[in-house]
């Protein structure tokens, strides 16, 4: 439905489809998101010129989109020190142990505008089948001592989609630098290792990612450079492949 609608409303319109509950949540590489209630399910319209910073560098959105995500907690007051994290590609980690929540995208080019559907689905108050940020609150306030009320989808949403747009201002003012210094505060592989090509492949460590969202990874006698997901493992960062 948003996708058919997306075509046909102006350019200043807004355009969001929320869900209380999904039952053919769809995930990277044909995967199933299975999502009961209590978690924060959405798709946003979104447009993107061709001829822009963002434009020019469209896979950078998924990152954005998982950084407003855990930006919506982690920037409200006494909330900060929720371990709630990116990982790359897309994404949303508790520390980086266990996933609650994932991001999708979908671009279609119209002459000079992208039309982006963004989809992301975290779990926010369902324990099952992993873990869910009001887990994480009622963790923190017995491990610190306080007393963090409970959040909710709705509330979440919304403040995801406000701090994308903020974000998606300043890559189109100032570019990947203007938003990657806040990606790396909040992401989970500072210094991990992984392995090239296989699992028996060259090991390397990941120093970041690129002006165009790829990961830059540092291996021995050959520096730094950027490397893809091989498109067969379950887990994203088990095993890369550097491009021709």
């Amino acid at each position: 439905l948003i996708g058919r609608l997306m075509f046909e409303l102006p350019e200043e319109m807004g355009l969001i489809a929320i869900a209380a509950r999904q039952t053919q949540g769809k995930g990277r590489g044909g995967n199933v998101w299975l999502s009961p209630m209590g978690c924060a399910l959405s798709t946003l319209h979104v447009t993107i010129p061709l001829h822009s910073n963002l434009g020019q560098r469209i896979p950078f959105i998924q990152h954005l989109v998982s950084l407003a995500v855990v930006e919506a907690v982690r920037s409200i007051p006494g909330y900060e020190d929720i371990e709630l994290r990116v990982k790359w590609p897309n994404d949303i980690y508790y520390s980086d142990l266990m996933k609650l929540g994932g991001v999708l995208v979908n671009s279609t080019l119209i002459e000079t505008t992208f039309h982006v559907l963004v989809g992301f689905g975290f779990n926010v108050n369902n324990s099952n089948p992993t873990i869910c940020i009001n887990d994480l609150i009622a963790k923190f306030n017995k491990e610190e001592g306080t007393n963090l009320k409970p959040l909710t989808a709705d509330c979440l949403i919304a403040r995801t989609v406000t701090v994308l747009e903020k974000l998606i201002d300043i890559f189109q003012e100032k570019g990947p630098n203007g938003v990657l210094p806040h990606y790396y505060k909040y992401w989970v592989h500072s210094g991990k290792q992984v392995r090239l090509h296989s699992e028996d492949g060259p090991p390397a460590w990941i120093v970041g990612i690129d002006d165009y969202g790829f990961l830059q990874v540092h291996e021995e006698g050959k520096g730094i450079q950027s490397v893809h997901p091989d498109g067969n493992s379950f887990d994203m960062l088990r095993n890369l492949i550097v491009p021709k």
